[in-house]
């Protein structure tokens, strides 16, 4: 922790660790700044500790019971004993332990000063930290997210990610309120484990945010796996005691497990830092800046999960990396939402950027949009993967594309070149000439292109 009193004054001061955060502190000090952090927890937020990278290594563990368990079909006889949840966190801790460590050594090696505390915003460039101010040319808010809960009470048997993610047994069966992202992933791991799930979505669909298309093949694929939904009907209470946890809806139907995952979203961390007070417009908790992330108050920008719109870690990276740069003089290029890779790891993985068909022709014309899709079962790697799913690609009619959208195992490794066409308004006709390799997954999206360019070669 920063005590002396040169350094309690720095060119750009940061509050919040977490992805948004210590990416916007990396690109300061490459661009020469002095840098300090402010951070109450541990470094690395939210994605590190109880989100991104926990979760994804759960979900992997469930991969391989869910192929364990089906190993017979490849002609690989073996058995699925069972899932030791104990075994698993261990597993998970270790590789959040060494990225924790990795983090913390790249930002001393870089000489961003890691300032430890709670901090409050309490003048246009200062951060008070436990009774210490800390002076910035420049100030990034970047405090994050935390689990919504709508008042629920979360304790024993009601539990956020965070508290699933500290879970040393596997429930026999689970009610999951919320079918977004965060819902439909720990729905797919824990029915991989073997758990009963049911999810309670008060919207007509799961992963609601997703292209038609792509929805269909979830709910399809979901209810083969034996994963209930209820969809449509909000929920009105949630309930538990010592044998169990139960939900009831506002129709009067009633939900009982053993456990209850609250996913109905994550709201902005900025109550009580002091943010208002010195003039910052709030809307619902959120930072309203403008496009180039500034709050219109000093010199003091907002990025990450406080900032309206998607809610993602490489969101976060990118809006550091663009406000230290901007901060610099180097004018970069704004990058909208709407051109941000998504990817959602459950099984199928769902993975899309851009424009899905109805948000194309709600801004372009249902006459000027044009679509295709192309079948994994025409692919022979998915064959050998046993998945089923699509690639759908979307463009304005005539001209380029505007949306990649694809569900499949796997499917989440192909988002790299749907976002290269997508953000450099490639034409299909163009993209169609590319040579995947064969055999692979990727050759999908080379047939999707081929046929939205109307030469489909094995559609």
């Amino acid at each position: 922790m920063a005590d002396t009193a040169a350094a309690q004054e720095f060119d750009v001061l940061i509050l919040g660790g977490g992805s948004a955060g210590y990416s916007a502190a990396l690109r300061a000090v490459q661009l020469g700044f002095t840098v300090g952090m402010i951070e109450k927890a541990k470094l690395g937020g939210t994605c590190l500790h109880t989100g991104c990278i926990p979760t994804k290594a759960y979900l992997h563990a469930a991969e391989v019971a869910a192929e364990t368990r089906e190993s017979a079909k490849f002609g690989v006889n073996a058995t699925l004993d069972s899932v030791d949840m104990a075994k698993v966190r261990e597993y998970k801790d270790g590789i959040v332990a060494g990225k924790h460590k990795g983090l913390t050594g790249l930002l001393k090696m870089k000489k961003v000063t890691v300032i430890e505390g709670d901090g409050k915003l309490t003048g246009k460039d200062t951060i008070t930290v436990d009774g210490t101010e800390y002076k910035g040319k420049h100030i990034i808010l970047a405090s994050g997210s935390y689990s919504k809960t709508f008042g629920i009470e979360i304790r024993d048997r009601v539990l956020t990610s965070t508290e699933a993610l500290q879970m040393d047994y596997t429930p026999k069966s689970a009610i999951v309120l919320g079918g977004g992202v965060i819902g439909s992933e720990f729905a797919s791991l824990w029915s991989s484990y073997g758990v009963d799930v049911t999810i309670i979505e008060g919207l007509p669909h799961l992963v609601p945010n997703e292209d038609p298309a792509i929805i269909k093949v979830v709910e399809r694929e979901f209810k083969k796996r034996g994963i209930k939904t209820n969809l449509g009907t909000f929920f009105e209470k949630v309930e538990q005691d010592e044998n169990g946890a139960k939900v009831t809806l506002t129709d009067g139907k009633v939900f009982e497990a053993d456990i209850v995952l609250v996913a109905v979203g994550r709201g902005p961390n900025t109550d009580g830092l002091g943010y208002e007070e010195q003039g910052i417009t709030l809307d619902r908790g959120f930072v309203i800046p403008n496009e180039r992330l500034h709050t219109g108050v000093g010199n003091i920008y907002a990025i990450g999960d406080i900032v309206p719109g998607v809610q993602l870690a490489h969101r976060g990276y990118q809006q550091g990396r663009f406000v230290a740069e901007e901060i610099a003089g180097l004018n970069p290029q704004v990058v909208e939402d709407i051109n941000i890779p998504k990817v959602t790891f459950c099984d199928p993985e769902i993975a899309s950027v851009g424009y899905s068909q109805p948000k194309a022709e709600e801004k372009f014309g249902r006459e000027n949009v044009e679509v295709a899709e192309y079948n994994l079962a025409g692919n022979g790697k998915s064959s050998i993967l046993g998945t089923g799913g699509l690639v759908k690609v979307v463009r304005e009619k005539n001209g380029p594309i505007v949306g990649v959208h694809a569900v499949g195992k796997r499917m989440g490794e192909q988002i790299g070149e749907a976002q290269m066409w997508v953000v450099w308004e490639a034409f299909p006709e163009d993209v169609a000439q590319f040579i995947h390799a064969h055999p692979t997954q990727n050759e999908s999206l080379g047939e999707a292109a081929m046929a939205l360019a109307g030469a489909p070669l094995h559609g």
